[in-house]
């Protein structure tokens, strides 16, 4: 159990500055976007390569991701943009967030499992 922690607590901290570095280059609420686009795409890809190799998913998927992408993050910049008056602005990040997030998950394991066989 003591390596499994070890392996999401490395995974979530690489993750975690990934996605800081990603939001200081691009800039929130655009940044949080594309990286829980591009998150929800690799966890669909790593999903399908990681099937019946469990061993690598605790620093893959919950270190990684987990610390990549961020629900809280995308919370509060929806809060934000809500509160400063930008409620068409917020109701289409949500929408936009989830949608291609959930198209995006759907999309890397379809690719991954079309390269696979």
């Amino acid at each position: 159990m003591i390596w499994i922690l070890t392996q999401v607590a490395l995974g979530g901290a690489l993750g975690s500055v990934l996605r800081y570095l990603t939001v200081f280059a691009v800039g929130a609420p655009l940044a949080t976007l594309a990286v829980n686009i591009l998150g929800s795409f690799a966890m669909g890809v790593l999903y399908v390569l990681l099937f019946q190799r469990t061993h690598l998913s605790p620093l893959l998927m919950t270190g990684v991701l987990g610390g990549f992408t961020t629900f809280s993050a995308f919370s509060l910049d929806a809060l934000k943009l809500y509160q400063s008056g930008q409620l068409g602005t917020a109701l289409a990040y949500v929408a936009g967030s989830v949608v291609l997030s959930l198209l995006a998950v759907a999309l890397g394991a379809a690719l991954t499992e079309r390269v696979l066989t």
